[in-house]
């Protein structure tokens, strides 16, 4: 049993966040020095990631990071728009390890867990082409505890801004 438990919370304590970048490799990032924040899209049916302050945060927080980057933001024309979206759905992971008479057999435990993803994409209203997309996820026994990571996501997107050329 203690063996189980010790999998379970295992299992739970690996799930980690991951942050992926995307950009356009001709284009020169040097020239974008404002930006404003267009639209983000909820799409989560836990009612604690369906609301207007998670809006607001995360707002706020991509306000913050891209002004630390050094651009500006502006309400009227812009050399950026940003757009958001966020989703969450339950998932189930299978763990197997070795039980039974010697180790000879194999238990399968059902892990739930709901994995909340981020995605941020940066607009150049130009040429109307995306330039610059994170996509952020974060892997949670609870819904409510992804609510809390969004400030961590939208740091480790924007931290990855402006990117760096291979």
């Amino acid at each position: 049993m203690r063996f189980l438990l010790l999998t379970l919370l295992t299992a739970l304590s690996a799930f980690a966040q991951k942050v992926t970048v995307e950009f356009d490799q001709n284009a020169d990032f040097s020239k974008y020095k404002t930006f404003a924040i267009r639209d983000g899209l909820l799409n989560s049916k836990n009612p604690a990631l369906n609301s207007e302050l998670v809006k607001k945060q995360i707002d706020a927080d991509i306000e913050r990071y891209l002004t630390a980057r050094g651009l500006t933001m502006v309400t009227g024309k812009s050399d950026l728009n940003v757009r958001y979206r966020l989703g969450s759905a339950r998932r189930v992971e299978r763990e197997a390890y070795p039980a039974g008479w010697r180790g000879w057999g194999t238990r399968v435990v059902r892990v739930p867990y709901t994995e909340g993803t981020l995605v941020i994409d940066l607009r150049d209203p130009g040429t109307r082409s995306l330039v610059w997309r994170s996509i952020a996820s974060e892997e949670k026994s609870d819904a409510n505890k992804i609510e809390g990571k969004l400030d961590e996501m939208v740091k480790k997107s924007i931290e990855k801004y402006p990117p760096k050329p291979k």
